[in-house]
C-alpha cells in the first residue's frame, strides 16, 4: 500500500515537472506563431506615402530591449506581457485616418489579446514571487518609450503619417518580441 502511494507520488512530480517544462515549450511555439500572425497582419495595412517617414522620430527603444538574450524567462515573460499590452492600447486609438482595414485591426487585436491571456497566469504569478527584477526596470522603460509613441500620435492629431511612423515602430517591436520570446526555453 505504502509504496503505491508512493510510486503515485513520484509519478504526480514527474508530470508536473514534465508539464511545466511542455508549458514553457508550448507558450513558446504559440507564442511564435501568433506573432508571426500579428506581423502578416501589420504587413497587410496599406502604406501610406514614402514623405510620411521623413516624420520618423527616435523613441529610444530601451537599450536593454537590444540584447534580449539575457534576459530570464521570467523576466522576458514580463516584458513581453508589457510590450503586447502597450502595442494593444496604441492600436485601440484613432486611426480613422490610415485607410486601415478595420477587419485586419480586429484580427490583430484579436490575435494580441490571446496572447495576452496566454501570459497572464504565468505573469502574475511571476509578479507574485519576485522581488525587483531586470524585467520590471525594462518595464518602466518600455512604459515611457511607449508613452512617447502616444504623444507622438496625439501631437499629430492621429493623422495618416503619424500613424505610418508608429506602424514601424510596432513592426519593429516585434522583431524584439521574437527574440525574447526565444528565452522562454526550458
Amino acid at each position: 500500500m505504502t509504496h503505491r502511494c508512493l510510486l503515485q507520488m513520484v509519478l504526480l512530480l514527474c508530470f508536473s515537472t514534465t508539464a511545466l517544462s511542455r508549458s514553457y515549450s508550448l507558450l513558446r511555439f504559440q507564442q511564435r506563431r501568433s506573432l508571426a500572425v500579428c506581423q502578416k497582419l501589420l504587413w497587410q495595412l496599406p502604406s501610406t506615402p514614402q514623405h510620411c517617414l521623413e516624420a520618423r522620430m527616435d523613441f529610444q527603444m530601451p537599450e536593454e530591449m537590444k540584447q534580449a538574450q539575457q534576459f530570464r524567462k521570467e523576466d522576458a515573460i514580463l516584458v513581453i506581457y508589457e510590450m503586447l499590452q502597450q502595442i494593444f492600447g496604441i492600436l485601440t486609438r484613432d486611426f480613422s485616418s490610415t485607410g486601415w482595414s478595420e477587419t485586419i485591426i480586429e484580427d490583430l487585436l484579436e490575435e494580441l489579446y490571446g496572447q495576452m491571456n496566454r501570459l497572464q497566469p504565468i505573469q502574475k504569478e511571476i509578479m507574485q514571487k519576485q522581488n525587483s527584477t531586470m524585467g520590471d526596470t525594462t518595464v518602466l522603460h518600455l512604459r515611457k518609450y511607449y508613452f512617447n509613441l502616444v504623444q507622438y500620435l496625439k501631437s499629430k492629431e492621429y493623422n495618416r503619417c503619424a500613424w505610418t511612423v508608429v506602424r514601424v515602430q510596432i513592426l519593429r517591436n516585434f522583431s524584439f518580441l521574437t527574440r525574447l520570446t526565444d528565452c522562454l526555453r526550458d
